[in-house]
C-alpha cells in the first residue's frame, strides 16, 4: 500500500518518525511535506496530501499537525476524503471498520510517539467491514457528487 504523509511544522518530527514504522509494516510512502520545522501553514500540506489520496496517487494518508484538528478539517474539505482525527486505538480501528477512513490524522502535541506507532499499525492493519456501513459511505459519496465540484 502507498501512504502519503503530510504535516505542518508542529507535526514534522512525528511524521519523520512514522516513516520507519510505515516501511516496517511493508508499505511505501510519499512525503507531501513539510520538510523542515520552520513555521508553515497546515492547509498547504493538508490539501496537497488529501489531493494525492483523492486522485488515487496514494491509497491512504497519514496527516499530522500540533493537535490534528487543523489537518482534519482541511482533509475533509477534499472530495472523496474521509479523514479521522484519532487519539486512541479504539477510534483508529473503528474509523477503518465503519467509516473506511482513507486519511488518519494525528496530533503530535497530543499523543506520544509510542501511541502514534500503535495507532498507525492498527489503522493500516484494519479493513473496512462493509455490510451495513456501505450504504452510509455511499450516502456521503452521493452528497459529495451533488454538492462538491
Amino acid at each position: 500500500m502507498k501512504i502519503v504523509l503530510a504535516s505542518d511544522h508542529a507535526g514534522f518530527e512525528l511524521k519523520e518518525h512514522l516513516k520507519g514504522i510505515i516501511e516496517k509494516e511493508g508499505h511505501s510512502f510519499v512525503d507531501a511535506g513539510t520538510y523542515t520545522e520552520d513555521s508553515v501553514d497546515y492547509p498547504d500540506f493538508g490539501f496537497k496530501g488529501a489531493e494525492i489520496v483523492s486522485t488515487g496517487e496514494a491509497d491512504k494518508g497519514v496527516f499530522i499537525c500540533g493537535t490534528g484538528i487543523g489537518m482534519n478539517v482541511v482533509a475533509n474539505k477534499v472530495k472523496g476524503i474521509r479523514a479521522s482525527l484519532v487519539q486512541d486505538m479504539y477510534t483508529a480501528i473503528q474509523s477503518r471498520k465503519h467509516l473506511d477512513a482513507n486519511v488518519l490524522v494525528l496530533g503530535e502535541r497530543v499523543i506520544g510517539k509510542g501511541m502514534a506507532e500503535e495507532i498507525v499499525k492498527a489503522w493500516l492493519g484494519t479493513s473496512f467491514e462493509g455490510g451495513r456501513h456501505e450504504k452510509r459511505i455511499e450516502k456521503i459519496r452521493q452528497w459529495e457528487e451533488k454538492h462538491l465540484k
